[in-house]
């Protein structure tokens, strides 16, 4: 019995691993199958699988993932267990395939999820059970599939986080009353209903706040049903692709105040003059209404509206109107909108962009008493026209201005035009072309009448290719960037920001007419670099862009960017974009991180050093050569090297002497007056040759050793205490015993005067010493009877 229980443990057990192995098996092989599918997904938190050609979402997703992008694949079905497992998911974008059906499910474990993108699909219907468990989704794109209606319920009403919805496609055809159920608060909705047909009053309601719907709409009955519906939810309305038609029915109708409605847009719509009449009178029923606008919308018509009942129905409550790239097929027949005066006396902001407008009336000028903003960037303004837009008493309480991408040449009498606006602060004329080389209004004049209240001036892309005294000297930002400019020294004492980007400086300017500058930008010019004194000179400045500029990385420069500790701080773009042009071999590299050598710093430090140096051991060596006469060393060298290419002995012919006599000075007395008389006095006599008598005047010392010695059969030295303390008789003994004592011969005779000991004859006379421990020498003797033998082995000695 125990064995039997003991069996079935054992096969219990087996049973149990085994399905753990199957289960490890299926998931490792998941695993390996959607690396296959999509190698991105491998352990990381991003999955990226767009545009791979997927049929369905790969298998052996995990809860690592966070964002999975199947965009852009040919899925068809997603299945309840496709994505069980991704539970952490934060993003899931399945936009861009071909999908038709979603089990109820598939979305279950997804409470995490905040985004998703089901746009550009073939979904037919939305289902309800499809968000019921996404608590957390804030974004959720639908639109550009088939559905033709959301049914009879609202398919997001579980969803409380969200934030934007995109809704809709051609065929979408009806709202209806229940289909926004749930909703209470949007960010954005944007409904694509350019079918949209039906549309059951009241569909929107539900929804108590939007802050920016867009739609876009066809069918004005419709619209008029929607926009009545908004009012009281929607801060910004965009209606776009709409082509209005006349209807007198109110938007207003049956409504109670207060609206949200404070800003309208239109885009891409088709308005007729008519039809503008109408939408000024409805929209002005609108008291929230604060800004209207028109973009990229067409208007046929020549602007003969119903100006006298637009007058008859109050003022407009608008203060901002902004027409951009507004297209009018008879512009050059557009009528000057006489009585349209009082709906603009209210109006703080006006931008009328793009649309070829060439001048504004006088008269109609006048009565914008409360314009703060005026734009008329991109259109057709000359400096004729400019002069009657802004007439006198125009525009009286404007202070900003733009007139950027026009068509004015001359700045002198674009400063005129300006100057009657008393209250401008801030003036934009960029993009105009003052280039006094294409044009025939002469040079940029020196003084120039501004309002005296301007403070902001961009003259940015207008091809000046010098500042003037024109500029106003009341100005605190001034953007003269992508011009001509090569100096720039105006004074300008109130100015803290200046930018001149992209043109051809070559230093920085200079900091004193600026004194009050804190933010400068000189990117994209000719700067090779900065000082230290030019950057500290600038006592405000707290930014700095002098980016992507030619820097010549010296040492001076390297030195104070990297022991500069606002440098960082500072620069703008530090250190990426401040790279060196040269020297050649740093070209490219960050200016912060090149370190020059010593040698390359200090050139001239090092050159002054080296010469320093090499002057101080000539000097040296001239001081020594002098004190030990190296220069006769020297000398003698080169007659014993001259020597040596001689003959070793000279012809029998060539001999003039019987001996030549080395002897100091102080025994002249003795080799004068007693040798040489014994001597040549004898018979037969001796020929000798002393450097007093014999050597040929002019000619150089060491030349008449040598010759003397060569004609010479013997040399005589005559030793004492006085020769070998005589540095003279060292350099005649050196120079006599080069070749002599090379030879090994025995033409030496040393005649000793008074006792020497060899070891006390001074170490430069080595030679010397060598000779006397090897050779046989004669002493003088001082008594008179050995005097004789000496004369006798002398003679001898000379005949030998």
């Amino acid at each position: 019995m125990v064995s039997q229980t003991t069996h079935k443990s054992r096969t219990t057990h087996i049973w149990q691993v085994w399905a753990i192995y199957i289960v490890l098996t299926a998931n490792l092989s998941e695993e390996q199958t959607l690396k296959q599918a999509c190698p991105s997904c491998d352990a990381t938190q991003l999955c990226n699988c767009s545009s791979m050609g997927l049929d369905f979402i790969p298998p052996g997703l995990t809860d690592k993932i966070t964002v999975l992008n199947l965009a852009h694949n040919r899925i068809k079905h997603i299945q309840s267990q496709d994505l069980q497992q991704a539970v952490n998911l934060r993003a899931l974008l399945l936009q861009s395939n071909i999908i038709s059906s979603i089990d109820e499910d598939s979305f279950s474990s997804l409470g995490k999820l905040e985004l998703l993108d089901l746009s550009n699909n073939s979904l037919a219907h939305l289902s309800p059970v499809w968000f019921e468990h996404l608590f957390s989704l804030q974004h959720l794109h639908l639109q550009g599939n088939t559905y033709w209606e959301l049914g009879e319920s609202s398919p997001f009403s579980g969803l409380r986080n969200l934030s934007s919805l995109h809704l809709g496609n051609p065929w979408f055809s009806t709202i209806r009353q229940r289909n926004f159920e749930g909703i209470e608060v949007l960010q954005k909705l944007w409904i694509e209903g350019g079918n949209l047909g039906q549309y059951e009053a009241g569909s929107l309601r539900p929804i108590k706040r939007i802050n920016h719907m867009i739609i876009n709409l066809r069918n004005t009955k419709v619209f008029s049903a929607i926009v009545t519906d908004l009012l009281y939810s929607v801060t910004w309305l965009e209606v776009r692709e709409i082509k209005l038609e006349i209807e007198k029915k109110s938007f207003v109708q049956n409504s109670t105040l207060p609206f949200r409605l404070q800003k309208f847009t239109f885009k891409d719509a088709f308005f007729t003059d008519q039809y503008v009449t109408r939408v000024l009178l409805l929209l002005k029923e609108i008291t929230s209404l604060q800004e209207l606008e028109a973009i990229d919308c067409v208007l046929e018509g020549k602007g003969a509206w119903d100006t006298t009942e637009i007058k008859r129905s109050g003022e407009s409550f608008v203060e901002t109107i902004s027409i951009i790239n507004i297209m009018i097929p008879n512009f050059h027949l557009f009528f000057d909108l006489e009585g349209m005066e009082s709906q603009i006396n209210k109006l703080k902001s006006l931008t009328i962009a793009s649309s070829k407008v060439f001048m504004v009336p006088c008269n109609l000028a006048k009565h914008f008493s409360s314009l703060l903003y005026l734009d008329f960037h991109d259109n057709l303004l000359v400096n004729n026209r400019l002069d009657e837009t802004i007439c006198k008493n125009a525009w009286p309480s404007l202070q900003t201005l733009n007139l950027s991408q026009n068509s004015l040449k001359s700045l002198k009498q674009t400063a005129n035009s300006i100057n009657r606006l008393h209250k401008l602060i801030s003036l934009d004329i960029s993009q105009n072309n003052f280039d006094i080389s294409k044009n025939n209004f002469g040079e940029i004049p020196d003084v120039c009448a501004w309002p005296k209240t301007l403070k902001h001036l961009n003259l940015s892309s207008t091809q000046i290719p010098k500042l003037t005294t024109c500029i106003p000297q009341t100005l605190e930002v001034l953007d003269a960037s992508a011009n001509n400019l090569r100096e720039f020294g105006l004074l300008l004492p109130f100015l803290r920001e200046l930018y001149l980007a992209r043109n051809q400086l070559k230093t920085l300017p200079g900091a004193a007419p600026l004194p009050n500058l804190v933010a400068m930008s000189v990117r994209r010019n000719n700067l090779n670099g900065f000082s230290k004194e030019e950057f500290e000179s600038f006592k405000k400045m707290e930014l700095l862009d002098a980016s992507n500029n030619n820097f010549i990385c010296s040492c001076e420069f390297l030195s104070f960017v990297n022991h500069q500790a606002r440098i960082a701080q500072v620069l703008v773009g530090w250190p990426e974009q401040y790279l060196c042009d040269s020297p050649l071999a740093v070209r490219g590299a960050q200016v912060g991180a090149v370190q020059l050598s010593l040698m390359e710093c200090h050139r001239s430090l090092v050159v002054s050093l080296i010469c320093s140096l090499v002057f101080l051991v000539i000097l040296i060596l001239v001081v020594v050569g002098y004190k030990y006469h190296a220069v006769w060393y020297l000398r003698m060298t080169w007659a014993w090297l001259r020597a040596k290419r001689k003959p070793k002995r000279a012809p029998a012919k060539d001999i003039c002497y019987d001996a030549f006599v080395s002897y100091s000075e102080n025994d002249s007395d003795w080799v004068e007056n007693t040798m040489v008389r014994e001597l040549e006095q004898a018979c037969p006599p001796f020929r000798l040759c002393l450097h007093k008598r014999d050597f040929v005047p002019g000619k150089w010392i060491v030349d008449n050793i040598i010759d003397s010695i060569e004609k010479s059969h013997k040399t005589l030295f005559v030793l004492s205490e006085h020769f070998v303390q005589s540095e003279w008789c060292k350099y005649e003994l050196d120079f006599s015993h080069f070749r002599l004592f090379d030879e090994n011969n025995d033409a030496v005779i040393l005649v000793l005067l008074e006792p020497i000991q060899s070891k006390e004859i001074p170490k430069r006379f080595c030679k010397l010493r060598k000779i006397m421990n090897t050779k046989t020498y004669l002493e003088w003797p001082l008594e008179e009877e050995q005097q004789g033998l000496f004369w006798f082995n002398l003679k001898v000695a000379l005949k030998s």
